[in-house]
């Protein structure tokens, strides 16, 4: 038996599905940051007012931010500018991107993570990774 052909909605509708659920493995934690930028565009811009769970991930500015803490959004808010509502998530262009001082255990460095800092690149060598490059937990990149 064959099924009427519906001019490609239906193919329109999976490909929504397929995205939606890309999103929502994003915000769960089970895509690393990595493969959730090199989607960037599937993600909503950051706008305000709007009430942001823990978790979410929007757009702003060509770059991705997580949410977290759960708040409703004002103005002067954004991504940016709230480091205690909002962490920066990896850019799979930046191979080394410039190291950034962790809130807490929510935004803590995965082992094998890779930053640039002081002139240096380095690699997390431990899980949950808060302390700065040079002082405890990273691995200088040989120059060998």
């Amino acid at each position: 038996m064959l099924l009427p052909v519906d001019g490609g909605s239906q193919v329109e509708q999976a490909a929504s599905a397929g995205n939606l659920a890309f999103v929502a493995l994003a915000e769960a934690g089970t895509l690393d940051p990595v493969t959730a930028g090199e989607h960037e565009s599937l993600f909503a811009e950051w706008a305000w007012p709007v009430s942001y769970k823990t978790g979410q991930i929007r757009r702003f500015d060509g770059a991705l931010y997580q949410c977290l803490t759960a708040h409703e959004s004002q103005e002067t808010w954004t991504p940016p500018d709230a480091a205690s509502l909002w962490v920066k998530i990896a850019n799979p262009s930046e191979e080394w991107p410039p190291w950034a001082q962790p809130i807490g255990a929510m935004d803590a460095y995965p082992l094998g993570a890779r930053v640039r800092h002081k002139g240096e690149r380095w690699t997390s060598a431990v899980e949950n990774n808060v302390w700065e490059p040079g002082v405890f937990g990273w691995e200088a990149e040989s120059n060998g």
